[in-house]
């Protein structure tokens, strides 16, 4: 049985409705997405000359997180996608965490408090790559940072470093949208990185 004029006209409206629904999503998508694509335009494609960031740029092409077999401390399964919509400071290392290792966990919350009202939109982040247990001092006085543990092949493959440097040596910076995209050098000038991190918060209105 042939369609009616008006089960045709029905169609019609509604397949009218879901294309212009599909349009106004990707309108708002574009809209929230504008801030980091222009800041990410001006850093890799205009590049002005007076830009003094102080972390290395690294291009989330060349480092997309890895598919990594990561868990929570107590086992249950958990990944840095997990964290998108925030800003991650992230640290990788075994769970022997001697004093550079506590001084960088001391640096990132520091980092994260040095942002006044926008330290909500930072998350802190530690890779630990064992299985060894943390000393409960050390988890005492890191409360807040999150803790998963991680294969060290696939983090030492992942995370680009200084020359004759290891993963352990930085603090690496992930944006909102999952792009791994700065890499602070080994024994930082927190002041510096508050700056960097500063600015990327005040470009940006995502995370």
């Amino acid at each position: 049985m042939e369609p009616s004029l008006e089960n045709k006209a029905d169609v019609r409206n509604d397949a009218e409705r879901t294309r212009k629904g599909r349009w106004k999503l990707l309108a708002v998508l574009a809209v929230c997405a504008a801030p980091m694509i222009a800041s990410y335009f001006t850093y890799y494609v205009i590049k002005p000359e007076g830009r003094t960031n102080y972390g290395a740029l690294l291009d989330p092409r060349q480092h997309p997180i890895p598919p990594m077999a990561s868990a929570t401390l107590d086992g249950k399964p958990a990944t840095l996608e997990g964290f998108k919509g925030k800003w991650v400071m992230l640290k990788v290392g075994g769970s022997d965490c001697q004093q550079a290792c506590q001084d960088q966990l001391f640096s990132m919350r520091q980092l994260r408090t040095m942002q006044g009202k926008e330290m909500e939109r930072v998350e802190r982040v530690w890779l630990i790559t064992d299985n060894e247990p943390l000393d409960t001092l050390l988890l005492r006085v890191n409360d807040g940072t999150r803790m998963l543990r991680a294969p060290a092949d696939v983090v030492q493959k992942w995370l680009p470093v200084e020359r004759g440097g290891q993963a352990s040596d930085h603090i690496y910076l992930i944006d909102p949208l999952g792009n791994l995209m700065m890499r602070f050098p080994k024994n930082p000038e927190p002041g510096k990185v508050k700056k960097d991190i500063g600015k990327l918060l005040k470009a940006s209105a995502i995370g």
